[in-house]
């Protein structure tokens, strides 16, 4: 007796054939297939081509194609920050379709609220928590958590929350801050949210030397590790409120020296698991009355994260900690969120999320686990740690160009020296006649992003490593060029 739960295999069985009909769909390798894609005349969809590829089934390669490191292919209009497009995961959940899919039905959370009232899913939010135990990366015990629409909202949720209440409190305006190069939303949320209770007032390097009681009023963005240039940072300005932005605190990014356990933390699924398009942030935030302020921001303004974001990354959690299947009777969704190679497969129990018989397994196992031969922060570092290897070897080479310096350290999570394997490579043009980097790579056929929208000078621009393999590749060939033109350039010629 199923106690008048059970809809049966229908759904399922149906959204499997489904799957199953975009899964005939060829492709050459160089493109992926989705259920939501662009049909074709036939009714189905089409095959969605890697960058500098092509055809029918994106098996034609375009000659000499530019190396897009930043997206600024978008119109110039859209105030795009999507380089920071973990893409680099797509092979780990390919080879894990099954065990991360999940099947969301037609019923699935119609409601606004979800369990107890709430906007946001108790269980998802408790597998966050045992994956930050699992990598060690931040305390949790003593923290409130609140989802955002990713982390982009949070930014002006958290500014927000920290600041003075305009209705009741006669203080000034919290000044909000950030450390020379940052990340630039956390300029254009302040200032394009402009709330009476908070205004956008540049460097901290300004106020530095300011007594710790002049201080006392400010919001100071931390990220750490840096985006753009991957180092670790601390607070600088002594008594102001910090918001920690932890993004890339995650051991194929970095290495994690310790918990981290700011007062104010906030996280985004795109960089652990990849999964960008799902919009899912949250905030560890340990001051209870900080917390509800946020909370009720995301109430009003969005009511809480999707619900079928919140299922699907709730499946995600489950099989990065487990690497067993996510609990539903069929897996059609596949993690990476393309169809094209795909295959349903039978759960080998009946339960569903929360209260079957996995919510049963000790979290010893679970957080075991996750340091497995099928771990997810193994694979992205191999897959990091490489492109940083094969792009310094280049860059070595030239006099015309650096990288940012980051030397191996102790990672506490694989129990080694870990070598590095940053997110982005920031760039510096050493040449005096280079005075804007960003064109002079722009001139090499390589999009980038300069540093003049971190406020750190156009002598810098950065570079996304985070793409996919066929992104990557145009990329190092592009610099392969360009060093090579280098050693072969006369003397005092710039043919830059």
């Amino acid at each position: 007796d199923d106690g008048g739960c059970s809809c049966g295999l229908t759904s399922s069985l149906q959204a499997a054939r489904e799957a199953e009909a975009v899964a005939a769909t060829g492709s050459s390798g160089q493109g992926h297939v989705f259920l939501d894609g662009v049909a074709g005349e036939d009714g189905r969809p089409a095959c969605k081509c890697n960058t500098c590829f092509g055809g029918a089934n994106c098996s034609l390669l375009t000659p000499n194609c530019t190396a897009d490191a930043s997206s600024r292919r978008v119109p110039s209009s859209c105030n795009c920050w999507c380089s920071g497009n973990p893409m680099f995961l797509e092979p780990y959940w390919v080879r894990h379709g099954a065990a991360s899919a999940v099947v969301v039905s037609g019923w699935h959370r119609m409601s606004y609220r979800t369990t107890d009232g709430m906007f946001q899913s108790i269980e998802l939010e408790k597998q966050i928590r045992e994956l930050h135990r699992a990598v060690g990366n931040a305390v949790v015990d003593d923290k409130h958590l609140v989802f955002g629409a990713g982390s982009t909202q949070l930014i002006n949720v958290l500014v927000y929350a920290l600041s003075p209440d305009a209705d009741y409190d006669a203080s000034p305006p919290a000044r909000v801050v950030a450390t020379v190069p940052y990340y630039r939303p956390y300029k254009s949320q302040t200032a394009m949210f402009d709330g009476p209770q908070y205004k956008w007032d540049g460097a901290t390097a300004v106020w530095v030397n300011a007594t710790r009681n002049s201080t006392k009023s400010f919001i100071e963005f931390v990220t750490s590790p840096n985006n753009p240039d991957a180092l670790l940072h601390q607070p600088v300005l002594g008594g102001s409120a910090v918001i920690v932005d932890r993004a890339y605190y995650w051991p194929h990014f970095t290495h994690i020296p310790a918990p981290a356990d700011e007062d104010v933390m906030l996280f985004t699924m795109s960089k652990p698991s990849g999964h960008a398009g799902s919009r899912l942030g949250w905030a560890l935030i340990r001051n209870e009355k900080v917390a509800k302020k946020a909370y009720q921001y995301v109430q009003n303004s969005i009511m809480g994260a999707s619900r079928d974001t919140q299922l699907r990354m709730l499946g995600i959690v489950k099989a990065i900690l487990t690497g067993q299947p996510p609990r539903a009777e069929w897996f059609v969704a596949t993690g990476w969120n393309g169809l094209g190679r795909s295959q349903p497969v039978k759960s080998p129990v009946s339960a569903s999320f929360g209260n079957g018989i996995w919510s049963g397994f000790e979290p010893i196992l679970r957080l075991t686990r996750a340091h497995g031969e099928e771990d997810i922060f193994a694979f992205g570092h191999d897959v990091m740690r490489s492109r940083w290897r094969r792009l310094n070897a280049v860059v070595s080479r030239s006099r015309r160009i650096s990288l940012q310096k980051i030397p191996p350290q102790f990672c506490t999570y694989f129990k080694r020296i870990r070598v590095p394997s940053p997110a982005y490579a920031w760039v510096k043009c050493e040449r005096e006649e280079n005075q804007d980097c960003h064109e002079a790579l722009l001139k090499a056929n390589i999009i980038t992003r300069s540093g003049v929208e971190n406020e750190a000078g156009s002598r810098y621009t950065r570079v996304s490593l985070l793409k996919s393999d066929d992104d990557f590749d145009v990329l190092l060939e592009r610099i392969t060029d360009l060093v090579n033109e280098e050693n072969h350039e006369a003397p005092g010629s710039n043919p830059l």
